[in-house]
């Protein structure tokens, strides 16, 4: 009778080992010695060599320094924020200057004030331009993605680096350990089969 339950206890051996081995990955956390072998959890051991080619492949596959920059000056120069400064020009000249400068309110016309604010618009746009410029080569000149992520990645406790890292496989963890209580079972019924059917 013991001989049915083979393919319960090898779904649940499947599913057993499939679980400890995921956990090793993060566990032990320091290297300890079994029977002089040294054992250590995947990560806490490669935690370095993970952060160094985490920010390998964000620099240079993900996100690059050129990618922001480019985006920046997309946005800068975009209609939005040449609309967002036309208005803020109109405001200005149509409240702000009559009130500082009442003699040149009564001067302006509507004709003078359009000129004055396209003027401004182009001198606006272009200066917005060279800074976004300057600015771009700026950060190209001195963020380090690759280095900034290595370091952040490196600093995690092991604890952080656990969760992130569950936080993003968890499903495919379960599924590691399904896949195998379903083998550890499967085995166990041709354990069955082999011992109960005649030869």
């Amino acid at each position: 009778m013991l001989v049915y339950t083979f393919p319960f206890i090898g779904a649940l051996i499947g599913w057993f080992t499939n679980y400890i081995a995921i956990k090793m990955l993060f566990h032990p956390r320091e290297e300890v010695r079994f029977f002089l072998v040294p054992i250590q959890g995947v990560f806490p051991k490669r935690q370095r060599d993970f952060a160094r080619k985490l920010g390998r492949i964000v620099s240079e596959e993900l996100v690059s320094v050129q990618d922001i920059t480019k985006h920046l000056k997309e946005k800068a120069t975009s209609e939005a924020i040449l609309h967002h400064i036309v208005l803020r020009l109109e405001e200005g000249l149509a409240t702000r200057l009559p009130r500082l400068f009442p003699m040149l309110g009564m001067l302006l016309t509507v004709d003078m004030t359009e000129k004055i604010k396209k003027a401004l618009v182009e001198q606006i746009a272009s200066l917005n331009e060279e800074l976004i410029d300057k600015l771009s080569n700026e950060l190209e000149d001195e963020l380090d993605l690759r280095r900034i992520v290595e370091e952040k990645v490196s600093s995690f406790s092991s604890d952080k680096l656990e969760e992130i890292v569950f936080s993003i496989m968890r499903r495919e963890f379960r599924f590691v350990e399904m896949v195998g209580a379903v083998l550890g079972f499967l085995i166990g019924i041709a354990q069955l089969l082999l011992l109960v059917l005649p030869y």
